[in-house]
């Protein structure tokens, strides 16, 4: 199958030399005569290469480069130029471009340029097409879990791997929205470059603008020197800002600034600085909620909402509770020298109980907790944390037997996978992590009704 290049040139003439040149070498040509036509083809059809003339009506070559490159990081952009734009082509190069030639051209020079192109785009998409199913076998080693409703983040992840597309993460705080802008940032190609995050909610409003943008030397009392901001130092690489909700509005003005134009200034500087960064954004907040109050900009949410990535508090993910315990146990075991094997079925059947408002955070410091107590290898009840044991007082559980608890919270737990896969017994041994079987003889052990599950599904 020939590969598709893409002519994006609003003088017919050299269109038309372009064309017949490239006809003649077997490649697939697709014309546009300004850039906003080129970009909406490389949305809509699969392009090989592109070849961009800077001056075009409307949009400049130059501002269509980084949308062209957004839509396919792998994509290769050639600039044609006159002469005396030679210093734009040099700043093309530096955006990514893969080359650039000027008029008039040379035959043989184009086809070797191409050529080379479009053999290290083959190699990009087969790195990529590897590491995909890598991931698409093996999840990401970073993320615990096997729920259905992790395996949805697996996914979402997955398709914008290798793209510089801004991200917003959701979700209560503890979820581990910091972990998936990392997992974003390592598996990039920005890997490595800095990986630079902020805390807007830890920093006072008065200081927020200065540690994002910098400033210049006597901006303020106390500048005695100038200082770069946090998106300088991202420069090439990623930017977090977690709980943005937090952000004030006239600091809100300047990012939006910064994500449509990439440049700003420091604060107390005249100089534009202009910036390759990559911003993902994380909020506990509602944060189109805010927008109707007032307290969100608008313009901001859509600009950040390109894609949302929303992590299900862990009361929804249970399933997953013995991996992320086993998980951590292997953490603090290597921290604090122990060799704590696991939990007591007792130990599980609380941790199971218990509501998790603090979500994965609070899990991690509960087993960091039981494995420096623990004076085993299991541990027990009595290395849980006040707030777990005052659930199981709660529960009464002190006055079953440790029978009882384990069928109560056992027949509980089927009873939730069931509703989440809809009455069908294969999935929901799958979400409990036993064979059908098994779940078929505790179903009848516990003389559960599976029929209310299906007639939902119907």
């Amino acid at each position: 199958m020939s590969e598709r290049l893409l002519i994006v040139e609003d003088d017919e003439v050299m269109r038309f030399t372009l064309r017949e040149l490239l006809d003649q070498r077997g490649y697939e040509v697709v014309e546009a005569e300004d850039a906003e036509t080129a970009i909406e083809i490389a949305q809509k059809e699969s392009i090989d290469l592109v070849i961009l003339d800077i001056r075009l009506p409307g949009m400049s070559g130059l501002k269509a480069l980084p949308i062209l490159q957004q839509i396919d990081v792998t994509l290769p952009v050639i600039i044609i130029t006159a002469y005396g734009d030679k210093e734009k082509a040099i700043e093309a190069i530096k955006k990514g471009a893969y080359d650039y030639f000027t008029k008039p051209f040379k035959t043989e020079e184009i086809e070797i340029v191409i050529k080379r192109a479009l053999e290290k785009r083959q190699l990009q998409r087969e790195v990529l097409a590897l590491k995909e199913q890598v991931y698409a076998e093996n999840g990401f080693k970073e993320i615990v879990g096997q729920s259905e409703a992790i395996k949805k983040v697996f996914y979402l992840l997955r398709k914008i791997l290798n793209t510089d597309v801004t991200v917003l993460i959701t979700g209560e705080s503890g979820t581990g929205k910091e972990l998936i802008a990392f997992v974003l940032h390592y598996y990039s190609p920005r890997r490595e470059m800095p990986f630079i995050k902020i805390n807007c909610a830890a920093i006072p409003e008065m200081l927020l603008e200065s540690e994002l943008f910098g400033y210049e030397k006597g901006a303020f009392t106390g500048a005695l020197s100038s200082k770069p901001g946090k998106f300088e130092l991202a420069h090439k690489g990623t930017i977090f800002l977690d709980e943005i909700g937090e952000m004030p509005l006239s600091t809100q003005a300047k990012l939006l600034r910064v994500l449509q134009e990439r440049e700003f200034e420091r604060l107390g500087g005249t100089k534009t600085i202009k910036v390759d960064v990559r911003l993902i954004a994380s909020s506990n907040r509602d944060l189109w909620e805010a927008v109707q109050k007032n307290e969100f900009r608008e313009d901001l949410y859509f600009r950040l909402n390109v894609v949302n990535i929303h992590l299900p508090p862990l009361r929804d993910r249970k399933e997953d509770l013995p991996l992320l315990v086993e998980h951590f146990i292997k953490k603090f075991n290597k921290k604090f020298n122990k060799e704590v094997t696991g939990v007591s079925q007792q130990t599980l059947a609380l941790l199971y109980q218990y509501p998790w408002p603090g979500n994965v955070r609070e899990l991690e410091n509960c087993i960091e907790r039981a494995v420096l107590l623990s004076p085993g290898n299991l541990i027990t009840p009595e290395e849980l944390p006040p707030q777990i044991l005052g659930q199981f007082e709660k529960e009464s559980f002190h006055s079953k037997n440790l029978d009882e608890v384990i069928q109560e919270v056992e027949k509980k737990m089927i009873v939730d996978a069931l509703r989440k896969a809809q009455g069908i017994q294969a999935k929901a041994a799958k979400i409990l992590g036993i064979n059908e079987r098994s779940l078929w003889h505790r179903v009848k052990k516990y003389k559960i009704d599976v029929k209310p599950f299906k007639m939902k599904q119907q």
